[in-house]
């Protein structure tokens, strides 16, 4: 009797604030930790974050959770920012940010010297990661495709957009079409989404949770507009200094602004910029692709190969860390200028109706580089469509870590290489 009244006292104990080296700590923990891309890791921070650490309560957590996937880039990395800064404040979430991101950031950059060596003796290995990363795609097009288009009308969508993307290479091919959907969203989708009275009769019984800081009342709005600047900003400076890094800024910057639907997604849009500003050839851009799926972390962290691929020696670690700080800024400033406005954000039928038609374009654009550069890059042979249609069945079909397809893949890509 008196073990369950002290359970009951803990568990209605308010949540204790903590300093930016309690969530570093813990974030560093998970980076190590958790594989299995955005949704698993969505799962182990409910274990960690609600269940272990009792930082946030299920309530908080599910409204955070949902506030990062509404925004474009990494939904798991903005979802732990959140949370830190919900504890700890600015600092708190930087040091979240780099303990789950680190980990995979820097094997990332040794894969990319490890590349480098290899390059020629190594070659079947580095297909065989091409072929993995063909699997994982396709599994993720299926996936998001049964999630986010449940009707014609964005089956449509995705389709149209995917079209456009492949008739139309480049950045504009690709945003358009978004754009477009999104408004297409807008005239559509308004009377299939949960509006303003059915959220707010739900918010009744669940209120938001999502702290509003009063003291620093005008910080949101500048994290925003930074937000902007810098959109608008880099583009113009690597356009007028024409240097490596400033190039490698405003491709990284771009790509976690304008990717909606998780790290998959930024593929495409890294592919094109990257391998169009010679950084890297769209072999060592596939073979890191692959790699990325046996790293713990977000998948994001692909962006630091990306950076340490188009240089050697230490000008290749600066680039892998501009590239890595770029491409995660624009979610540091999303949710901390979002998070005081979530509340009203949220309970707009208009809002949630663009996001739909946003997400099922998305699917197509992800379709689309499944084929290009994905499919046509890696496979050559009838067996290497065997390999990564096998590969696609077992992570459609069975629990087995990504680690091991990926080193499968490799492996069975060794073995076509020396029979061919």
């Amino acid at each position: 009797m008196r073990q369950e009244s002290e359970i009951a006292s803990q568990a209605a104990a308010p949540v204790r604030t903590g300093g930016w080296i309690e969530t570093g700590l813990t974030a560093l923990k998970l980076g190590l930790t958790s594989f299995g891309g955005p949704v698993a890791h969505i799962g182990y921070f409910r274990e960690t974050y609600v269940r272990r650490k009792r930082w946030l309560d299920e309530s908080a957590f599910a409204d955070l959770t949902a506030m990062c996937q509404f925004l474009p880039g990494p939904a798991s990395s903005q979802l732990g920012m959140a949370i830190a800064m919900r504890r700890a404040g600015i600092p708190g979430a930087l040091a979240a940010w780099a303990g789950f991101t680190l980990p995979s950031a820097v094997l990332m950059v040794l894969f990319a010297y490890g590349f480098a060596a290899v390059n020629e003796s190594a070659s079947g290995l580095i297909h065989g990661l091409q072929l993995a990363a063909v699997a994982v795609v396709a599994q993720a097009v299926w996936s998001m495709g049964r999630t986010l288009i449940p009707d014609l009308a964005r089956a449509c969508m995705a389709l149209i957009t995917a079209a456009a993307v492949l008739a139309f290479p480049g950045t504009a091919g690709q945003l358009v079409p978004l754009a477009l959907c999104g408004v297409a969203g807008w005239l559509l989708l308004r009377s299939q989404v949960p509006g303003d009275r059915q959220r707010q009769l739900q918010d009744q019984a669940e209120p938001s949770t999502v702290p509003v800081s009063r003291k620093f009342r005008f910080a949101p709005v500048a994290f925003l507009s930074l937000f902007g600047l810098l959109l608008f900003l880099l583009p113009w400076l690597a356009q007028m200094t024409q240097t490596p890094l400033t190039r490698i800024a405003d491709i990284g910057y771009r790509a976690g602004s304008l990717v909606f639907g998780g790290g998959h997604v930024v593929l495409p849009m890294l592919e094109h910029e990257s391998v169009k500003a010679g950084l890297l050839d769209e072999r060592q851009f596939m073979a890191g692709y692959g790699a990325a799926q046996a790293v713990p972390g977000p998948l994001f962290t692909f962006a630091a190969f990306v950076g340490a691929a188009s240089s050697q020696g230490f000008t290749g670690i600066v680039r892998a860390a501009a590239m890595l700080a770029s491409v995660f800024l624009p979610s540091f400033l999303l949710v901390a200028g979002v998070m005081p406005y979530w509340e009203r954000l949220r309970n707009n039928r208009s809002a949630r109706a663009v996001l739909a038609g946003v997400n099922a374009s998305v699917v197509g654009l992800l379709g689309a580089a499944l084929y290009d550069p994905v499919w046509t890059s890696a496979v050559h042979h009838p067996a290497d469509i065997a390999v990564a249609g096998a590969a696609f069945a077992i992570l459609f079909y069975k629990k087995i870590p990504p680690l091991l397809i990926v080193a499968a893949c490799a492996a069975a890509g060794w073995i076509i290489e020396s029979m061919t």
